[in-house]
Order: structure tokens, then sequence, then C-alpha cells
């Protein structure tokens, strides 16, 4: 099945990586799961603190897949074309599903061959990169002054 996908630099700048697919999909598609450590919300909470967050499909309070330490499962280099940086051209064409209590990203339309995968992650999400990335501004700048005054 991953022979289906390729993972390399996203088509949106700065995103990193992303993931491609090797063949045409259908719109409806369930297309890849997301695979990953099982956790609970509990744990994705002391995880997020460790700065080891970013890759967490939730699925309920008790179950979420945790894919930060699994580098080789491929549905977490699925972005969002609605993130930080957006190319007016690209549009998200999948979204994550729940099925049998296990998470999915589906395609939304058809998507070609040797296009990259994107999906939603939610409004909230980037809330809170937003308010991180604002937190991290006014550290920095904290210690720069600090830093002048001794």
């Amino acid at each position: 099945m991953l022979k289906e996908f390729i993972v390399k630099k996203s088509t949106i700048p700065g995103a990193g990586k992303g993931l491609f697919v090797n063949r045409d999909v259908k719109k409806g598609e369930r297309i890849i799961e997301y695979l990953g450590e099982i956790i609970s919300w509990k744990e994705c909470d002391i995880r997020a603190e460790r700065d080891e967050g970013g890759y967490v499909f939730y699925v309920n309070r008790n179950k979420c897949i945790d894919a930060f330490h699994t580098p080789e499962a491929y549905a977490r280099y699925a972005n969002d074309a609605k993130g930080l940086t957006k190319i007016k051209s690209v549009k998200n064409n999948c979204q994550y599903e729940i099925y049998k209590k296990t998470g999915w990203i589906s395609a939304t339309k058809n998507i070609k061959s040797g296009s990259e995968v994107f999906v939603s992650y939610g409004a909230q999400y980037w809330r809170d990169i937003r308010y991180n990335m604002k937190l991290e501004k006014q550290k920095l700048k904290e210690e720069k002054l600090n830093n002048k005054s001794k």
C-alpha cells in the first residue's frame, strides 16, 4: 500500500514534507489509514507539554493515534492547504474520517496521480499554533532585553 504514496517536499513553502499519491484517487475513497501509537487525550496533553505534539488524530478521549514517534506512518505528512502559508490555487482535497474506531484520510475530490494530499487540521489547531508562535516571539524578545540589561 505504501507504494501508492510518496513523501517529499511539500508544494506549500515552509511546510516541510508532504504526502503525494502515486495513483488516481476517486472522491469519497478512504485513501490512507492514520497509524501510530494509541494513547489517551490526557497523554496527548502531557506529550504536548514536552513538545512532542502535532501528529495526533483524535478518535475519542480514550483513543488518540499519535504518529509523532512513527515517521513511517505516511498519513502524518498530509498538510493543510489553509495553514500559515496559503497558495491561492491550492485547496484541501481530503478530510479526516473515523471508520470503525480507526483514523483515515478520505478524498473529498478526485485527485490525480502525483498530486499532494491536503486535509484540514481545523481552526482550533491553527489558533493554537499562532498563539504558540506569539508566545515564542514574546519569549525571545524578553530574552533579548534581559541580555541587553546584563
